[in-house]
Order: structure tokens, then sequence, then C-alpha cells
């Protein structure tokens, strides 16, 4: 028998509009699935699989459901035409299955096992996707009962990131086709598909958002703008083509968990907008514990917009906070102020007002943002956070028993991640309710083992504790840090499950409190003294920043001579270049007697570990320049290095160019380079060089090299350092490749304003650039987990043949 047979002899074709029984040839890359609303004698929702040539169906009474524990009736119903993947509009009454059909959801379906063996079994694990279902499912049969014809079926959500906790939110949200826009009572009046008079551009992608940096007081100035901080669930909505969607802070669809919200935002007036903001419960406010309490009983939400990344096709987030501003003010005007999507206010005063102000209503804080900066996908000091509450992210690493009668546990033990190590914070045993328990116990079970996870020796005090594997992440309210970085009269607030267990750092609270911090071993005296005033990056954050990059710095800058520029009062202070060692210097910090040109022998500093790179900072070090050969055969360069400096007016550009002709150069002589942007105006083109020339030959080379630049295009290039022989003019500075000169480390902090960071780049990377400084250290992260494009060159030897080379490429 046709497994079209039973489809063809329900129907009569001269009557309904349905598509004839046709068999299509299985294959295709992708196999289609579909969900009709359909208004027959009973509402309900048709699911089809293409599967061989035919649509599997089955009939959901009560249509699918994103709440995993919301086991869905789906009835066994005869396959269906794939033709009839397309099909909406109205079956007549007499008709088998007469009434209103809807296409409510279209897309592709990825079976994760065998669908034919699944069908015999009774079980189908599947992935959808659609526009509304997404994620995993399962289809599972159910025992029939005897002489019962019909084959019952359950269908399940599986338990992923597009899950959802309410059971009727997905077909709550989505009343309308998917295709047409109709509502069923304008398909059953044969109504035309709904014109879209808004959204008309794609949807933008979800991308990463922006982080605070946490001060312990908010940065002064006109430059800065300040907001009040929420104590909500970060979230950013995504308008466009195919509705609304609200993600977490790391991407998750929390759209049915924020379904309330949808609606107001899919009516915000335009082509398509990605706009950054809190989640908070109620109207006015509340805090944490608040809002997870309203999300389980389905209390009203309020969405606060804060910023605007993508307005009508146009991507925002190079533009300055005064111009994001200003497109968020205009999309947001016409709304109800007491809306359930509001605009976040600007503080009014300065910094310290706008703090005590909101710390003497009991607001959680403020943030401080600066006006002309971009939006950058990361944590940055162009945002500050300053709090009128001590309260932060925790990670669960196990928990105490109780001989409380009806307590799970007395309390829970917290750590959280500091370069890559899980350090205690100390514990939380106040602040649960019932449900909090069972909630935490039940989570804490299944994630149970036998070994502390901690990278530390722990307190006494801590046996018979049970220990968990570090993934459940909570939010703590406390008085303060212990001098060992542990919380006192921790309250617990709730679970964070918009958060990851790897990005929970706590040492940026412990170090924002002031006082002394350790980082790679070395105790770092007044870490939270700022050193950047505008950046507002602190003494402990260079420290961490060094420890962070340390082993790839160490790459290209450890064990070689270096020079130190230190700045113990931070750049507002005095600074000054140290090549020598003195007394006091960390045990980290090596030193190298190297004889010198008036014949006396002087003691050069070296470092071989990222605990000497952080011993320097700790001493105020915040730049790292480095000799072009090792301290093994410190007669022997193992770098050549042009440094493109631009007299002052001459624009990126021009010097990207400078760069791209020096790298032609180089080429030619067989020699690969790699450029770097120096934090500073310029870029540096390094060549990576086999240590069989000295100095003088490399110093040659150069010398000679720039002075082909320089006459070849005169009006563009000088090699002198001459002020006025540069007006105008790119200085291909050559001076940097004799001995005993230095150039900026890689990844070394640059002493500007901007803190920014030098950084290696592509060739290909170089010409999407637009300034030299553009790196600081909220990229780093993102930097270090690429490869770096100094490691992707062959080291050459400057011998015969490149000078041979040299004189050819002369003489083109």
């Amino acid at each position: 028998m046709n497994t079209l047979d039973r489809y063809r002899e329900k129907r009569d074709f001269s009557i309904t509009p349905e598509p004839r029984a046709e068999l299509v040839e299985a294959g295709g890359d992708r196999l289609s699935f579909v969900v009709q609303k359909h208004d027959a004698s009973r509402l309900h929702y048709d699911f089809r699989l293409e599967w061989e040539g035919v649509l599997l169906s089955w009939a959901v009474t009560k249509g699918p459901s994103a709440d995993p524990s919301e086991k869905r009736l789906a009835v066994r119903t005869e396959d269906h035409p794939v033709a009839y993947g397309a099909f909406e509009g109205t079956i007549p009454e007499k008709e088998y299955g007469g009434g209103t059909v809807m296409l409510w959801d279209t897309g592709w379906w990825e079976p994760l096992d065998d669908p034919g063996e699944g069908l015999k079994k009774g079980k189908l694990n599947f992935r959808l996707h659609g526009a509304r279902m997404k994620g995993g499912w399962t289809l599972v049969r159910m025992r029939g009962r005897k002489k019962e014809t019909r084959e019952n079926w359950l269908l399940i959500k599986q338990r992923d990131d597009f899950a959802g906790r309410s059971a009727d939110a997905l077909t709550n949200r989505h009343r309308t086709s998917v295709t047409t826009g109709r509502a069923m009572r304008a398909i059953a009046a044969d109504k035309p598909a709904v014109k879209p008079e808004r959204h008309a551009k794609p949807r933008p992608r979800f991308r990463k958002v922006q982080l605070a940096t946490l001060k312990d007081a908010p940065p002064e100035g006109e430059n800065w703008q300040h907001e009040a901080k929420f104590d909500g669930y970060r979230c950013l909505i995504a308008i466009g083509k195919g509705g609304v969607r609200l993600y977490t802070r790391n991407g998750k669809d929390w759209s049915d968990r924020f379904a309330a919200l949808c609606e107001p935002a899919a009516a915000l007036d335009c082509d398509a907008a990605l706009i950054d903001g809190e989640v908070i419960a109620g109207s006015g406010g509340g805090d944490f514990s608040t809002l997870q309490k309203a999300l389980k009983a389905g209390d009203p939400l309020t969405f606060y917009a804060f910023d605007c990344l993508h307005l009508d096709g146009k991507d925002l987030t190079d533009d300055p906070l005064t111009d994001r501003r200003a497109a968020l003010e205009t999309l947001f005007e016409g709304q109800p102020p007491r809306g359930p999507i509001r605009l976040s206010p600007v503080l009014e005063g300065d910094a310290a007002a706008a703090l005590d102000a909101m710390c003497e209503a009991g607001g959680e804080g403020i943030v401080s943002k600066r006006l002309d900066a971009p939006y950058r996908g990361a944590r940055s000091c162009s945002w500050i956070k300053a709090k009128c509450v001590r309260r932060a992210e925790f990670v669960v690493g196990g928990w105490s028993p109780s001989d409380k009668r009806g307590r799970s546990f007395s309390s829970l033990l917290l750590g959280s991640y500091e370069n890559g190590r899980f350090i205690y914070r100390g514990r939380v045993g106040a602040g649960f309710d019932q449900d909090d328990m069972d909630e935490l116990s039940g989570a804490m079970k299944r994630l149970a083992r036998k070994t502390a996870p901690f990278d530390e020796d722990l307190p006494s005090e801590m046996k018979g504790a049970t220990w968990v594997t570090p993934k459940l992440v909570v939010e703590v309210e406390y008085t303060e840090f212990t001098g060992e970085g542990r919380i006192r009269h921790g309250v617990y607030k709730g679970r964070r499950e918009d958060k990851e267990a790897g990005e929970v750092s706590a040492g940026t609270e412990a170090r924002a409190e002031g006082g002394d911090d350790t980082v790679e071993g070395v105790r770092i005296s007044s870490a939270g003294r700022v050193v950047y005033p505008d950046a507002g990056l602190t003494k402990g954050e260079v420290a961490q920043h060094y420890a962070r990059v340390g082993e790839r710095m160490l790459t290209h800058a450890g064990d070689r001579p270096l020079s130190l520029l230190r700045c113990p009062e931070g750049i507002a202070g005095e600074c000054f270049f140290q090549k020598h060692a003195g007394k006091g210097f960390p045990d980290a910090i090596g030193t190298l007697p190297i004889e010198e040109k008036d014949g006396e022998t002087e003691d050069y500093m070296y470092v071989t570990t990222p605990a000497g790179l952080v011993g320097a900072a700790q001493m105020g070090t915040l730049e790292f320049h480095i000799w072009g050969s090792r301290r093994d055969r410190i007669e022997r360069p193992d770098r050549l290095v042009f440094d493109i400096d631009p007299d002052e007016g001459l624009d990126f550009a021009e010097i990207r160019r400078a760069a791209s002709e020096i790298r032609q150069g180089l080429d030619a002589c067989g020699l690969p380079s790699v450029p770097m942007v120096t934090g500073g105006k310029g870029i540096h083109v390094i060549v990576p060089l086999r240590r069989i020339s000295g100095w003088d030959t490399v110093k040659f080379f150069a010398r000679t090299f720039a002075t082909i630049m320089a006459e070849r295009d005169p009006d563009r290039y000088v090699a002198t350092m001459s002020k006025a022989r540069r007006k105008g003019r790119v200085f291909i500075d050559w001076l940097r490749n004799e001995r005993g000169a230095t150039a900026v480390a890689p990844y070394s902090l640059r002493a500007r304003k901007s803190a920014a960071v030098a950084v290696p780049v592509t060739w290909d990377e170089l010409d999407t650039l637009d300034r030299a400084d553009g790196f600081g250290v909220a990229d780093m992260e993102d930097r270090l987990s690429r490869d770096c494009p100094l490691d992707a060159v062959d080291a050459k030897g400057i011998g015969d043949t490149v000078v041979s080379a040299l004189e050819d490429w002369s003489r083109g």
C-alpha cells in the first residue's frame, strides 16, 4: 500500500484546496519540518517531519511546549505529501479535517539517531531549526491499550539553551502565521498576507555585551555619563524580520521566560534594532532574588534600555556613546514612560553626588560610561561600576552538611576563577528559603564528586564537606572581603543561570575594596590605586594584564635585555626609563652583566616568567622595551624592526601605506615580516631573524633599506631623525637595530591616556584598522584566543642572498 493512500482516501481533491497525494524523491541536504495550527473539530497543532518523500505527521492536542517537564500528547496520523508543508488556508467544513489551517512554524530538522530505527522502536531524537521551535526534541511512543487503533506518542522538549519554564509560552507568544503574518480569523476570511509595516530588515544577530569594571569610586569629569546600576538579568533585545528575540548576556534565547516583553518590544517603530539593557522585577526595581521569584510566579517584568548597538541596518558599535544614546532616545520617543520597556535615565550631577543619591534611595549603585567611547563586547574601563551594596557572583564548589531537621545543607562553599585557578572565596549560609534549598540540593546532587575542586589548600573546618563540580553560579551579598580574599557575612540572593562558571571572577571585587592583592605569587601593594585616570585602570589591573598575557608576551620579550618605563604614581605623575637593575628588585627579575660602548660593564634586566613581568608592575612599570637579541647570544640579533614614525597631522592610512611598502621591499629581499600596532601613533614592521649576523650587518641592512625607500619617494619618506626634514613625511626609523637600542615589546601596555596595548596583527587585519591605539586590556582575551602572527613566519638570515636581493630591489 502506498504510504499516501490513506491521505488520498480521506479527501476529495475536487473540493478541498489541500495538495494532491504525490510522493517526492527522498533526498536533499536538509529535511523540512512544519507545524500547522489547525482549527478543526478541536483546535490542535499538526507536527510534521519530512522523511523518505513524505511528511510523517502527529496531531499535538495542546501544541508544543518548550518546558521539558511538560509532555504533550501527539497522536500519529496519516502521512502527508511534502507539498503540504506550504499549505495555509481553509478546508471546507464537510471535508475531512474541515477548518482553518495556519503555517505556525517552518524550518528543517536534524535527526540525532536513525529515524527508520526510531520509528520501529518508538523513539525519535532530533534537533529543530525553525523560526519558533529550536533545539533538541524527542518523540516517544506510548504503550497502547489492547484493541486501541490510534498510535499515541509524547512530544517532549529536551533540556538545552532553548528550553523554557512556561508550559504554554511558545504557543501564547506566537499567534500569527510564520509566513503571511495572518491570524486564524484573517486566514479563514481569506484576507491577504499582512504587509510588514515594521521590522522590514533582517533581525541583528546576538553579539557579546560590554561589561563594566568595578571600582571603589566612580570617575569624575565631564566626559562621563552616569546611570543607575540595576540588579537583574542583562538582556539584549533583537528586533527585525522574523520577530523579536530576547537574549541573555551569554546568548541564550530567553524569549519564552521574558515572553511578556516581546509584544511591547515588537511595537518599537524601527526596521531592525539590537538594544542592550536589563530586565528587573516589577516596575520600580527590587533586587535579584525578587526577580527570580517574579519569573517563577509570572509577575510583571520591566526592561530598562541603556544602549543601542544596531538600528535600521546600521551597526552603531563604533559610534561614540553620545550618538548611540541619541539613537536610543529617538527610538523610544512616544513610548509610555511607565511601560514594560523603558529608557534608562541619565543621573544628574557629578559622579559622587549621583552615587550618594542612588545609595540613599536604596539602589544598587551606578555605572559611569565614557561619552566618547565605542561599544566593545568585553569588559572595559570605559564603563565603570561603583556599588552601594557589596554583591558578587560566585561558583559553588561544595556544601557543608546541616544537623538541623528539614535543612538540606548548612552552607554553600564558594569559589571563583582567577587566572585559570579555582580559588576558595568563603561560604554562605543565610538567605535560603525552602524552595531555594530544594532547588540547590537537587542541582548539587547531580554534580557531586569525591575530590575538592579548589586549586589551593583549604581551611581545616571544611572537613566533612561534600564536593561538587563547579558549575552552579550564585549571587551573594556580603559585608567585606578578608585579607585572605574571603567574604564575611554572606547572604544568598539567587542562582545566576545567565552566567557561565568560567567567567566568574571575584578578584575584581576583592581588589576594588582597596589594600593589597597577590598576582602570580607577587604581592601588589595599593592594588586599587588608579594609574590610568582616563581609562580607570588600577595598578592591580596592570599586574593582572601582565599575568594574563605573560606566557604569550615572554615568547617574544623573555630572556632578553630590557628597559622599563616606570610610573610609580601613574601616568599623571613622573615617569622614567630604567635599563639597569637596582636595589630592591624582585628575584623574578634577573640581571645580566653586559659590556657597554665605553668598556664599562653594567647589569641589565631580563625576565623569563610571568612573575617577573608582574614583579616589574609592582614597581610601577607600565611599559617593557626589549633588545633585538637574547641573552644567550647577545651579539647575534634575532629580530629586525622598522618603526614607522609619522609627522604630526598624517592620518593612519598613510602609516598603513608605508608599512605595506616596507613589506613589499622586504618580500623582495626574501624576508617575511609582521606588523605590530604600537599602541601609540605608529606601526612596527618586525622581521624574525636567524642568528647568523652581528649587529653591524643588521644595522647596515636596516639603514640601507630605509635610505632606498626615502630616495625612491622623497616626498613621503625620510630616513633621518631631523624634525625639519620630516615635515609632512614618514620617518622610517631604522635606529632600533643597533646594539643597545630597544623597541616596545609585543603585548606591552603604553603609558598613554588610552591605556592602549602594543599588538601584533596580520597584514590582512592591518588593512581593517583605523588607528594604532585601538587595542586595550579588555581586548586581550580575544587576542590570546588566536595564534600570534609573529609565530606564523619563519626566521631568515641576512646573508649574501638577501644582500643581493636588496641590490636588485634598489635598482627596480
